[in-house]
């Protein structure tokens, strides 16, 4: 494999945690590795809600502790939970500064937004359902104008090199068609900040490329991963054919949307006392129910917001009307819908991968802010807060030197891409099987598919990363034996009684659990 050696940082992604940790490290020179143009593709760019800070005169950081703590039912980490909140309000500030139009009021406050779980309003917002476009858009002028920062664009990320217990380097490829040789590109520190895990399965709201790749990328060179089996799926994805499923901002339950089904009946008040704001893992349950029951179930907007939808929430109208739904005048149809990986490549509070040279922000880390179960708008937060913190912590690690050529790559011929008929199968597999309920059946048989999928096409890094990812899901899910947040087993359906557990698993030990599911194939 052809090598490059660079004084740069290799930063794996180009999402919200990738660009801010990009510009928090100038003038200190970094490499991002971009499968698409700047702004296309990454989950951060898809994000409708906003970010969550305390700014409310009646709220605090503690308040939005407390939150998190309840929403991740259990398993939250209250150090991680307490740093990330209490410095909300900055972040909010600095991405003011850097350009993003936040909604604001006559008087220049800060509109805020109240999502489920929340006890206050507390979510800062653009035009309504735009946050994640307007932050990356600001995000990626900054990074334009930064002359530390090289981007390259079109090249995506297969394996990681591990030498001597430390990360030395990345094998990446043409993104195009993922047919090209890989290059071997070395050097000093490594970021992954290369998203989540919702494209592995079959209704999802995450861009298309995500599909678990940077994690199973990691685990596959040996990181510890945590809380694998926790996945969040969102409760209101617009159910209309499309993949990825449309979204349906969970601002619009905060301005008083109700969920109804196809016989009008609005079923979230028997369920919980927060209604349509309870936790989303909730939420999520009592739409699924009413999705298998056949009774269609629906975010009705029309009396809160009636025609002004239009306008406040201007993406959420473009999906309604590019599928024939006037939310004027119609129920906008839903369904669960795999939205956010709360597990992922397990990191300390500073940022810190387990193998040497490697850290992790955003979605692809599992830092202990989530939980069993994210509360609504804390992901973009997490990115900011964890993005900045890993780049304080590579800085530290680098020599003096402020100045590195630019990376000249070229890629030959070669490469063997995922088959499209297996990432199909995998993904159904994982929506049937490993989905919002779970059962030792299902995840026996689930692990049976993926070992043999793989097997059948183990010449795709890029799969092997896929199969990586659901196995650890699928695994961590077996072993999980109680209900917890997001995680749902009918033949375990309360909580193990006492404190909830993070989970901690290699590779190593998903794959044993999986070999031993095997066997009862036979």
């Amino acid at each position: 494999m052809k090598t490059i050696t660079t004084d740069r940082v290799i930063i794996v992604g180009a999402g919200l945690g990738a660009l801010y940790a990009a510009l928090k490290l100038a003038p200190h020179p970094v490499v991002m590795i971009s499968p698409e143009v700047l702004g296309e593709g990454a989950s951060s760019a898809w994000a409708q809600g906003g970010v969550a800070a305390a700014m409310d005169a009646d709220d605090s950081p503690e308040n939005h502790a407390h939150d998190t703590m309840n929403a991740g039912a259990g398993t939250v980490d209250p150090k991680v939970a307490d740093l990330v909140t209490r410095e909300a309000l900055d972040y909010i500030l600095d991405l003011t500064t850097m350009g993003t139009p936040f909604d604001r009021t006559d008087d220049s406050r800060y509109v805020l937004s109240r999502e489920a779980a929340h006890s206050f309003a507390r979510v800062v917002r653009v035009k309504g359902d735009q946050a994640g476009d307007r932050i990356m858009a600001a995000l990626i002028e900054q990074v334009r104008e930064t002359p530390s920062v090289q981007v390259l664009e079109g090249t995506m990320a297969l394996d990681l090199d591990v030498q001597g217990g430390r990360a030395t380097g990345v094998a990446i490829q043409d993104a195009s068609e993922e047919r090209s040789a890989p290059v071997m590109l070395r050097g000093p520190a490594i970021l992954l900040a290369g998203g989540g895990s919702g494209g592995l399965y079959a209704l999802t709201t995450n861009p298309p490329r995500i599909r678990g790749q940077v994690i199973g990328m990691a685990a596959r060179a040996g990181a510890l991963i945590a809380d694998a089996e926790f996945v969040q799926f969102h409760p209101t994805a617009m159910d209309v054919g499309e993949d990825p499923a449309p979204l349906a901002t969970e601002a619009l339950r905060g301005e008083g949307a109700i969920l109804v089904n196809k016989h009008g009946t609005r079923f979230m008040q028997a369920i919980h006392p927060d209604a349509e704001l309870a936790p989303r893992d909730v939420v999520a349950r009592a739409i699924f129910a009413e999705v298998k029951a056949g009774n269609r179930p629906m975010l009705d907007t029309r009396e809160v917001l009636g025609e002004a939808i239009k306008t406040q929430f201007q993406s959420v109208a473009a999906y309604c009307a590019r599928n024939g739904i006037d939310p004027a005048i119609d129920p906008i149809p839903v369904a669960p819908a795999a939205h956010y990986h709360m597990g992922g490549i397990a990191t300390n509070t500073n940022g810190r991968a387990s193998i040497n040279g490697l850290w992790v922000c955003g979605e692809a880390s599992s830092t202990g802010l989530h939980g069993a179960n994210r509360l609504a708008s804390n992901g973009l937060l997490e990115a900011l807060v964890y993005a900045r913190i890993c780049a304080e912590g590579i800085g530290q690690t680098l020599p003096t030197q402020k100045q590195a050529p630019l990376v000249e790559l070229t890629f030959e011929e070669g490469g063997i891409p995922p088959v499209p008929e297996a990432v199909k199968k995998l993904r159904e597999t994982m929506t049937q099987l490993v989905g919002m309920v779970r059962d030792r059946r299902g995840l026996i048989r689930a692990l049976q598919i993926i070992a043999l999928l793989e097997e059948a096409n183990g010449d795709s890094p890029s799969f092997l990363n896929m199969c990586a990812t659901a196995t650890l899901i699928a695994a961590g899910a077996l072993v999980r034996k109680e209900s917890r947040g997001a995680h749902d087993r009918s033949d375990f359906p309360e909580p193990v009684v006492g404190p909830g557990k993070r989970s901690e698993m290699y590779l190593s030990d998903a794959l044993a659990i999986r070999a031993q599911a095997c066997e009862e194939l036979t």
